[in-house]
């Protein structure tokens, strides 16, 4: 439940009461018209009707320049209303649009703590690959920050959003490249072969590979979308990328080219399989921009990426079964 307040002038306080009856709000009032015509307008509405009340708002206040809107979260209300067990069993903790991009956008941000986070990760990860100690690499993943770059890949893609997209595919370009960057020196300076099973497992790639990049990809925008917490989430898509990213770098750096192209297929198959999975997602969640034209472009962005993220799936999964083919 969402508590919205509308502050516009006072003339269209009939028209927001029409939205509040049209999106069944809990609770609709009026507040005191001040002397400059405008007027406090607070609504109460159920999750899963927020993202209506938001588009038919800006749409009816879109070309005036002294509203506000603001949306706070109702922690308690009493008496409580009627149907609020069954509209708790409802999937209806869908965040809305505006708050999804609000944390996404923030999650994206190429700055100093995400570079030293993805250092600080690659060096854990790295060391607990090659000590085969899997308690460290699991500690690694918890503090690598690539869970938003991708969401926001996915999101941008679902908004049509290019802005969104270029700040996503950068940063997420720039956590790869450090990460292995990092993992090529660390290996080329490691003194000895390294042969822990830890590492070896992250150079084979098979279909179960492929379902878990797709289970972390789904799970990530389902946790992103019905508010729940996204740290566990997170593991999994590090554990989808980190530490074949880490693996592919230390093989590099070892000139063991066989087991880097493994690692390296398996870090591609990843990043397909993760931002596939987000886009179908968002799409069967039908999170969409708010007018038609916009939906119309996102559409087609939509279908274009993931298209394109299912043709580069095919044809890494050609790769690995030729490989395999001519590895017997």
């Amino acid at each position: 439940m969402k508590y919205v307040e509308v502050v516009a002038n006072s003339g269209v306080s009939s028209t927001v009461s029409a939205i509040a009856e049209k999106f069944e709000a809990q609770d609709f009032r009026l507040g005191a018209v001040a002397k400059d015509g405008t007027q406090p307008m607070r609504l109460v509405v159920n999750d899963d009707a927020l993202q209506g009340v938001l588009d038919a708002l800006q749409n009816l206040l879109s070309t005036s320049t002294d509203t506000r809107v603001l949306v706070l979260p109702v922690e308690v209300s009493l008496p409580k209303p009627k149907g609020a067990e069954e509209q708790k069993k409802k999937d209806s903790a869908t965040a809305s649009r505006e708050a999804l991009y609000e944390s996404v956008e923030k999650g994206a941000r190429l700055d100093v703590n995400y570079l030293v986070l993805v250092m600080l990760s690659t060096i854990v990860a790295a060391i607990g690959i090659i000590e085969n100690d899997i308690a460290v690499v699991i500690g690694a993943m918890v503090i690598a920050p690539l869970l938003a770059p991708n969401l926001a890949l996915s999101l941008g893609t679902a908004l049509g959003d290019t802005h969104l997209l270029r700040k996503a595919t950068w940063t997420l370009l720039a956590g790869i490249l450090l990460t292995l960057g990092l993992s090529v020196v660390i290996g080329a300076l490691w003194p000895s072969p390294i042969t822990s099973d830890a590492l070896l497992s992250r150079t084979r790639v098979g279909v179960e590979s492929v379902a878990l990049a797709l289970a972390s990809g789904a799970a990530a925008v389902l946790s992103l979308t019905t508010g729940l917490s996204s740290v566990l989430v997170g593991v999994m898509v590090a554990v989808a990328l980190l530490p074949p990213a880490a693996a592919f770098g230390l093989m590099l750096g070892q000139a063991r080219f066989g087991l880097a192209i493994g690692a390296g297929l398996l870090l591609l198959v990843n990043i397909v399989c993760v931002n596939l999975a987000g886009n179908l997602v968002f799409f069967v969640k039908k999170v969409r921009p708010r007018t038609w034209l916009e939906k119309q472009k996102a559409k087609r962005a939509m279908l274009v990426w993931i298209t394109g993220w299912l043709v580069m799936l095919i044809i890494l999964v050609l790769i690995i079964y030729t490989r395999r083919w001519l590895a017997r």
